[in-house]
């Protein structure tokens, strides 16, 4: 399967970035489902690999801030 342009360019970026300076990256998607966004499980592995060396990952378990305050929820109760 073909790479997808912005799979390739965001791979660079993070390799270019590896080693040399800070990310940060906010996601509501696990890693364990990265795949199912750039479709290659070698991309995806290599993208999560240099994320997570020398990383502090914060996680938050709870429910989305938006949600909680949006009107689709204010409606749906009612």
């Amino acid at each position: 399967m073909k790479l997808s342009k912005g799979s390739q360019l965001l791979f660079q970026v993070i390799a270019d970035c590896y080693e040399k300076r800070s990310l940060i990256i906010t996601t509501n998607i696990e890693f364990s489902k990265w795949n199912g966004i750039f479709y290659d499980d070698q991309l995806t592995a290599a993208l999560i690999d240099r994320l997570v060396h020398h990383s502090h990952l914060i996680v938050f378990d709870r429910d989305s801030w938006r949600f909680e305050h949006s009107l689709m929820k204010d409606s749906a109760t009612k």
